[in-house]
């Protein structure tokens, strides 16, 4: 029987966790209520969207400690505390009076209330249950990001339409606790000594050996890998937010516009999916040359004269699936690389560094727009940060030599 069917229910519960994380939950469904929260306290757009970056500044922050938790405690620990702290979150969004500082508060408590669902414990959990097929099982768990960039958005919507932007926030707030949480309380037992379970044990080799944090900073491949993920996320977190509103610029409807953002969706999961396949079988950073080169074509349909419909919805596609693959190959290069014994103190600095850049890149490329009236300078930068984040990656060389034989390679 393969990993994959062994592991197949902590894989669900992992992935149900991504859907109702810190990370992906609020980012996808802010913006259904922009609209609302102005009409009715006056904010503008941009001190809604700020909250988003509010709530990412803190992630980078608790980045560091919950990888040392889950570490030591193992990443069960974390998650049912950190489902029910993002739900409250967003009932404490629900309260809001026209005080900016409690959205602020909100999308703040979201992020530290809510840490323990962040990419570090899920991914920890698969990388340490599963060996032969470790990329496909961190595939089908991230493919819950684009599953959540589909759906929340509409649910949102809906909720907003029938309920209000109160209404909204609670009925958010309760898929954590009615969605995630069983499944994770039933599904969630990683293979992990500190956790308790048993569900898929890797083998012996990658299992104890690790670098520790101090061992990763020193060597080039840490830094290697973390210019690479900040190039990429902030190319990926740059254009996602920005390019209904570029599309619309250059006459697209916004059904049109919305359309295209659908196939941005959809290519995240099968990004994660075929990336995840192939790292099993082939060496990943010639995997991550390939996939990460494909959105530069991306960005230069959509500079310049009007694309076509068609010519826009190749370029979400190649843009989206190198969304996909990127976090799946993070997890992957870190297992990898510097081992699973102290996987989780280093992914989470990586992840500060992913934090800082979807934080960040929205309202710098939307600085640019503001200065030069369009975004086709934006994709430009976008274009170069994707070509450096794919292109210095294949320095990192072998693997090690005692996670080689298991790598296939």
């Amino acid at each position: 029987m393969t990993e994959i069917r062994r592991g197949w229910l902590l894989i669900l519960a992992s992935s149900a966790g991504i859907i109702c994380s810190s990370v992906v939950l609020p980012f996808y469904t802010i913006g259904a209520l922009v609209k609302p929260l102005t009409s009715e306290f006056g904010w503008a757009r941009a001190d809604v969207q700020l909250g988003i970056l509010f709530s990412s500044g803190l992630g980078i922050l608790t980045a560091p400690v919950v990888g040392l938790l889950s570490d030591r405690y193992g990443p069960r620990a974390l998650v049912l505390p950190g489902l029910v702290g993002l739900a409250s979150g967003f009932f404490l969004a629900a309260s809001m009076d026209g005080q900016l500082w409690m959205l602020f508060l909100a999308y703040g408590a979201m992020a530290i209330l809510g840490a323990g669902t962040t990419p570090i414990t899920w991914t920890r959990a698969i990388a340490t249950s599963f060996d032969r097929q470790r990329g496909l099982a961190l595939g089908l768990t991230l493919t819950g990001t684009g599953i959540c960039a589909m759906l929340a958005p509409a649910y949102a919507v809906w909720l907003t339409e029938r309920f209000g932007w109160r209404g909204a926030y609670v009925g958010i707030g309760l898929l954590p606790l009615l969605l995630a949480g069983p499944i994770v309380w039933y599904g969630f037992r990683p293979s992990d000594p500190a956790a308790g379970g048993a569900a898929v044990p890797a083998t012996a080799a990658s299992q104890h050996w690790g670098l520790t944090l101090g061992e990763a900073i020193r060597g080039y491949r840490f830094w290697v890998l973390s210019l690479s993920i900040l190039a990429v996320y902030m190319a990926v977190s740059g254009i996602s937010p920005n390019l209904i509103a570029a599309l619309t610029d250059k006459g697209f409807s916004a059904a049109s516009a919305a359309t295209v953002q659908g196939a941005y969706g959809l290519s995240i999961i099968v990004g994660r999916l075929v990336v995840g396949y192939l790292v099993d079988r082939f060496w990943a950073p010639a995997v991550a040359l390939v996939s990460l080169s494909l959105p530069v074509a991306g960005c230069l349909v959509l500079t310049g004269s009007d694309p076509s419909f068609a010519a826009a919805v190749s370029a979400a596609l190649l843009i989206g699936f190198a969304a996909g693959a990127e976090l799946d190959l993070m997890a992957f290069f870190a297992a990898r690389y510097f081992g699973l014994r102290h996987y989780a103190k280093i992914y989470s600095i990586l992840y500060a560094l992913l934090a800082f850049g979807s934080g960040t890149a929205p309202m710098l490329f939307a600085r640019v727009y503001d200065v030069t009236a369009s975004y086709d300078i934006s994709f430009y930068i976008a274009a170069a940060m994707f070509l450096l984040g794919a292109a210095i990656l294949p320095t990192l060389g072998s693997y090690p030599q005692h996670v080689r034989a298991t790598a296939g390679h």
